[in-house]
């Protein structure tokens, strides 16, 4: 019964982990959920060896049962007493993962948490008007005819409708990716970029949709876009971010001389990012 509960607790925490945006995308969170996978795989081998022991405790215990009359019974008792001692242990072991994958799957909700907040104040501060617009008309000077009045509220609240509608549309594209449909996200992202092409949040957008490939393990797919995002937005904020994004999916298809490039790229042209520093830590370790 203990055993069955810790390994109920273990698929808990497990599901819960699996079910959040993983790499909340932005800042990298990869390192927490590829440590959460390295325990994931160490409690199913844990898991495997403790349900072979107990079958076969099970079995020892109906041979003795079936032979006690012919058998010599202290060999298989000390068979018994090992397979016992076994099977304590691994109990240990498995509430002690089980322990570490629902303190490992919080950590990675209170990341997300935190960075939403985070890209939501972002978001919500960004510059109404587009790249690009054209500047006001100058005031006219003096004894040039003032121009009609009239059409300028007509404008003003034609604009306002315009940017309402324009983060109408992302947000619902932003809440898609915060409940994991990352397939409806990256529609709904693409759809975006099409309709708003001069949106001070297309380049975020764009992002978006490498960042829910990756995490759809589309990995070639996460580069091009985020490839996309460098070459149209070369100015944008997010390319620290995209770049670091494409070296994380050059080492998931194994490519660690790309990712190598990649991150050295990174840290060359940004080197006061957070992305940069998380880049330098990953090629220490890749070297």
């Amino acid at each position: 019964m203990k055993s069955s509960t810790i390994l109920s607790a273990a698929a808990a925490a497990c599901i819960a982990a699996a079910v959040l945006p993983a790499h909340a995308g932005l800042f990298d969170d990869d390192l927490a959920r590829k440590q959460i996978a390295e325990q994931q795989r160490r409690f199913d081998a844990l898991n495997a060896r403790h349900e072979d022991v107990s079958g076969r405790l099970a079995r020892l215990e109906e041979t003795v049962k079936a032979q006690a009359a012919n058998q010599p019974m202290l060999e298989l008792s000390n068979q018994m007493q090992v397979m016992r001692e076994e099977l304590r242990s691994m109990r240990g072991q498995l509430e002690v993962l089980s322990n570490s994958l629902e303190a490992n799957g919080k950590r990675q909700r209170d990341m997300y948490v935190d960075l939403d907040t985070r890209l939501r104040r972002f978001e919500q501060n960004a510059p109404a008007a587009a790249p690009g617009a054209p500047p006001p008309a100058a005031a006219p000077g003096p004894g040039a005819s003032a121009a009609p009045s009239s059409p300028a509220p007509a404008a003003a609240a034609a604009t306002g409708a315009a940017a309402a509608d324009e983060h109408r549309v992302y947000e619902a594209a932003q809440q898609q990716r915060r409940v994991g449909n990352y397939q409806a996200a990256i529609v709904s992202f693409q759809s975006f970029v099409a309709q708003f092409a001069r949106s001070p949040l297309a380049h975020r957008a764009q992002y978006w949709i490498g960042d829910s490939y990756y995490n759809l393990r589309d990995f070639k797919n996460a580069v091009a876009n985020q490839q996309k995002l460098v070459s149209t937005y070369p100015d944008s904020t997010s390319v620290p971010d995209a770049l670091l994004n494409m070296a994380s999916s050059y080492i998931e298809l194994g490519d660690n001389a790309s990712a190598k490039k990649t991150m050295d790229s990174l840290v060359a042209r940004y080197p006061t990012s957070e992305a940069a520093e998380k880049a330098k830590r990953r090629l220490a370790s890749l070297r």
